[in-house]
């Protein structure tokens, strides 16, 4: 065989077309790629990325904003696997999903595509859908890798991100991914970070996701994603999509010396490894049929905001319901652009509902999908509601209001959809509003005089079943917010920074992104993170923590249904820091659970406590450190409704930051070498300056150490010198 060229080797590291790779020969066949997360928008070997031409026809599935809702772990998972099959159906090798990007404003436009504004929810359900997606022998692609938060000017956007947040916030779920479920393929996101583009960065893609976490997969580009091919192949990028005709970049900076041809070599054996991972023949037993595991996901999605009462509507016959609003005869399943499927089938809310109910139920479209002024719609729905019993009002976002290429500019529903709302309150007949919307929404501007709010968000193709059945009460709904609601758009941490200016947006947020800010600070929210309600109720008892050593705990806690129907509970845990050295959030996500029960039936739920869900970024350090202190454990059904408490003390991890000569003479106290010089200092202070001057004992706490030497206390530079040398010295750490 002819030993391969710098072209060849260039060309097989971008693909062939918009949904294939080259083909390499033996060992490495040309692969087939397809979007996307919740569903495949499968157009074979060519096509557009754009969502604009047909694809072949495949289950939509709830997207990520709706399977965020449901907190099932195991539900998810087979969501997965249904997807994984999907693909085995129509020849895809890799699957370009899920979408693991926080949800860091309301207004994100592709929010619909996401998990949560919380990197545990997000991680532990991102590592179901990749376990259940690739135990099919196809491969997940988590993405957009990463700090890709937004949609405005994503392609060159720089974010702007401090360390410690982008640790504890925007990687962590990424983190969590690869050391948990171990995905064959990573994707890089548009935009720049701190100044480099993340297709660029080898300190994102080879420092952090191969050297840190022990990635062993294969990094592709987004869509159009790479700026310079040759920067990208030599920071860790290793397939560029679609190809972009200018692999003679690569052939340049090989023939220079400028790229080493080993780096490339690389890339091609990852290749070879995708290809041997996803086109092995591997058993797989046969699951349920797709449209039923997309319909249960629909299910455990829902999520019940509010409710007088009112809900599930009576089953009698004399009673007379009028269903208003296009979306319950036409709906809103799924977001729009790269994501769109082509579904198998589609179910109307309104049909099922006349299956499935006894009373009468009479239809008004009241306003049209496109938001326009349709006076003669909303006069009619109003004249039928005043003679009905209940009203049951499907409201929501059209598709022109959110899609990815853009964020939206606020959080409120159509004009023409709240005007009907408010024309409905008037009649004083009770009313029920169901929402289809794959981003937050203003609820708080309109809740006043609603009898029950449910949140729909996008369904998938089998949504329509999902919440008709839980309407009438065929499902006792156990949806729980993946993402805070505020009360106003003002409110959201974000709001000031999002969505930046001059292709610039600064997290000023840092790492108080949602609820994280919410609590930490008090703002009243709408509906808290983790809120949902059920047909049935739960009691939280006999909370029992147990040592395990080297800072870890075991965590258990009772739940029974004390209604009378069969429900699901999710279980939160939540730890909180007491000790006040840190600057850290009022309490964080470090476990859930979501347990099913018969009416009355009881069941223990375990948690396990980490070093890790206890520590903190150290952005000085460059690792995470766990401060010694106790540490507040909560046990809750919402980030504001903690039902048990306990409290666990931990030593520390025994690590000491470095000193510096700048450090302060208060961070020398806390350094065992160091310390011993402070009596030095003492003893050059006033006699009783701590009675006489409190406030000068805090500034000279505060002081660099070194500045000290200027003070007469009998402090060198040289012996500041020698303590910082001495001090890392038995750290086993270089002098900063």
């Amino acid at each position: 065989m002819t030993e391969p060229t710098f072209d060849d080797k260039a060309r097989l590291v971008a693909g062939a077309s918009t949904w294939k790779t080259v083909d390499g020969g033996p060992g490495l066949p040309p692969l087939l790629l397809a979007d996307g997360p919740h569903g495949l928008r499968s157009q074979g070997a060519s096509g557009d990325s754009l969502g604009i031409g047909d694809s072949l026809p495949a289950v939509a599935f709830p997207p990520a904003v709706a399977l965020g809702s449901t907190w099932n772990v195991e539900l998810v998972e087979r969501v997965g696997r249904a997807l994984g099959d999907e693909c085995r159906r129509l020849g895809v090798n890799v699957l370009l999903g899920p979408g693991m990007n926080i949800k860091r404003s309301p207004l994100g436009g592709r929010n619909f595509e996401y998990l949560s504004e919380d990197p545990r929810l997000t991680g532990t359900l991102a590592s179901a859908l990749v376990r259940g997606i690739q135990s099919r022998g196809v491969a997940a692609t988590p993405k957009h890798f990463a700090v890709n938060n937004q949609e405005t000017d994503r392609m060159r956007v720089d974010a702007i991100v401090g360390e410690r947040a982008l640790r504890e916030i925007y990687l962590a779920g990424f983190e969590q991914v690869v050391r948990e479920a171990k995905p064959w393929a990573m994707m890089s996101a548009y935009n720049r970070i701190n100044g480099t583009f993340a297709s660029e960065s080898r300190h994102l893609l080879e420092d952090i996701l191969r050297g840190e976490w022990g990635f062993d997969g294969l990094v592709m580009s987004d869509w159009g994603a790479v700026d310079d091919p040759a920067a990208a192949v030599s920071a860790g990028l290793d397939l560029e999509m679609p190809p972009s005709g200018r692999h003679r970049r690569i052939v340049d900076a090989l023939t220079a010396g400028e790229l080493d041809e080993a780096v490339v070599d690389t890339s091609i054996e990852r290749l070879r490894v995708l290809a041997a991972r996803t086109t092995e023949v591997l058993p797989v037993a046969p699951g349920p049929a797709a449209e039923l595991v997309a319909a249960e996901a629909a299910r455990e999605a829902i999520t019940l905001l509010e409710n007088d009462g009112i809900l599930p509507l009576t089953a009698e016959a004399s009673t007379r319901v009028l269903v208003i609003g296009e979306f319950a005869r036409t709906p809103r399943f799924q977001g729009g652009g790269s994501s769109r499927v082509r579904p198998t089938r589609v179910i109307a809310a309104l049909d099922v509902l006349r299956e499935l109910s006894a009373a009468t139920i009479d239809f008004a479209a009241g306003f049209t999908l496109d938001a326009g002024e349709e006076t003669a719609l909303a006069d009619a729905a109003v004249e039928a509601a005043s003679s009905a019993d209940v009203l049951v009002l499907f409201l929501g976002l059209p598709d022109h209001a959110e899609s990815e290429g853009f964020d939206r500019s606020d959080m409120l529903l159509p004009a023409d959809q709240l005007a009907l709302l408010e024309r409905l309150k008037r009649l004083d007949v009770p009313i029920v509003v169901a929402l289809s919307n794959g981003s937050v929404i203003d609820i708080a501007g309109w809740r006043d005089g609603v009898a029950a709010i449910v949140e729909g968000w996008l369904l998938g193709q089998e949504g329509g079943t999902a919440i008709a059945e839980v309407l009438v009460g065929h499902t006792n709904p156990s949806g729980r917010l993946a993402e805070s609601i505020p009360l106003r758009l003002e409110d959201s941490p974000s709001h000031l920074t999002f969505p930046g200016q001059d292709s610039q947006v600064i997290y000023g947020d840092d790492i108080y992104v949602g609820y994280r800010s919410y609590d930490s600070l008090g703002t009243p929210v709408a509906y808290p993170f983790g809120h949902g309600l059920s047909y049935t109720r739960f009691s939280h008892d006999g909370l029992v923590i147990a040592d395990r050593g080297d800072n870890c705990w075991s965590v258990q806690a009772t739940i029974r249904n004390i209604g009378d129907r069969d429900g699901a509970e999710v279980v939160q845990l939540y730890i909180a820091s007491e000790t006040d050295r840190i600057r850290r959030p009022v309490h964080e996500l470090r476990g859930f659970t979501k347990v099913h029960l018969a009416a009355g039936e009881e069941k223990t739920v375990s948690f396990d406590i980490t070093p890790r869900d206890l520590s903190y970024w150290n952005a000085r350090t460059g690792r995470w450190q766990l401060e010694p202190g106790n540490y507040r454990v909560e046990i809750g059904a919402s980030s504001r409704d903690i039902r048990l408490e306990g409290t666990i003390s931990s030593a520390g991890d025994g690590v000491i930051d470095p000193l510096r000569t700048d450090s302060t003479l208060a961070e020398w106290a806390r350094n065992p070498v160091s310390a011993r010089v402070l009596d030095t200092i003492k003893a050059g202070l006033p006699a009783g300056l701590a009675e006489k001057a409190p406030e000068l004992v805090a500034m000279v706490q505060a002081t660099p150490v070194m500045k000290l030497t200027t003070w007469g206390l009998g402090l060198t530079e040289d012996i500041v010198h020698d303590v910082v040398a001495q001090a890392n010295g038995a750290l086993g750490a270089d002098t900063p």
